[in-house]
């Protein structure tokens, strides 16, 4: 990236991010407090959020922790009145995949669950917080999307469904508010490593989220694409980054990732 996030420095901003207690949320909710945002870091896990915001208050950060469940609208009207009239940035961030099973074999929960926090959450809270992201007269909706929103793969398409669905939400948000003061911005991430997603994916079961990264060298981490959403959320007000996709480089495609072989 051309600015690191500490040399393009936007004091008296402020930034919502979704999906904060761990993960890609965490880490960008630490990286935009360091590029001068106060974050409104929010989560279900109260107690993540909270010692997060304390976490970057002794960095010398400006934080505030809020519990939310964004598939809940009143937690989110909650949210709203936290965040009070202006807001300059929304990270929809909260997401998840849950199952891996064929089509053929899906569990309907798992699916509906998918599209509540991938689809309906990113709505209710872009939908509550836009009249202060259009009141700051410079907004930005920062959807959190995936490579799974592009391409289908066996085994995904309950996920791979709901990441469309970011990603078409992301595109219709940009055509519906092309005359407001409000950019809409898409990152798309490929194979990241964090302590959680693939564990919950799996289940708990913690041999098939581990076999995920086997033998991949260096998969993104969530603070390459933290670093990346800090990069997007710090351009100047007339630049609009449609959509950004962001892979490791052993991962040509869905299919293609190159692994080494098992050490003997």
């Amino acid at each position: 990236m051309s600015d690191s996030p500490t040399s393009a420095r936007t004091p008296d901003r402020t930034a919502v991010v979704t999906g904060a207690s761990s993960g890609i949320g965490a880490a960008t909710a630490r990286m935009l407090a360091e590029a001068g945002f106060r974050v409104f870091c929010a989560a279900r896990r109260a107690d993540r959020v909270e010692a997060l915001a304390e976490e970057i208050a002794s960095a010398g950060g400006a934080a505030v922790p809020v519990p939310c469940d964004v598939t809940d609208n009143d937690s989110v009207t909650r949210l709203a009145a936290t965040v009070g009239g202006s807001l300059n940035l929304l990270v929809n961030n909260a997401g998840g995949a849950f199952g891996s099973g064929p089509v053929a074999e899906a569990d309907s929960e798992d699916w509906r669950r998918m599209f509540e926090v991938n689809v309906i959450g990113l709505m209710q809270a872009t939908r509550a917080l836009l009249p202060a992201l259009v009141a700051s007269g410079d907004g930005m909706i920062l959807n959190v999307g995936s490579t799974a929103g592009r391409i289908a793969y066996e085994g995904g398409g309950g996920y791979t469904a709901a990441k469309h669905g970011t990603q078409v939400v992301t595109e219709t948000l940009r055509l519906e508010l092309w005359d407001q003061p409000v950019r809409v911005c898409e990152i798309a991430p490929g194979m990241v490593r964090t302590d959680e997603f693939a564990l919950v994916r799996f289940g708990g079961d913690q041999e098939k989220a581990d076999a995920i990264y086997r033998g991949v060298p260096d998969p993104l981490t969530a603070e390459d694409v933290a670093d990346a959403i800090t990069w997007m959320a710090t351009r100047p007000a007339h630049v609009n980054v449609d959509e950004l996709v962001i892979r490791p480089r052993a991962q040509a495609a869905q299919h293609k990732v190159f692994r080494l072989p098992p050490s003997e």
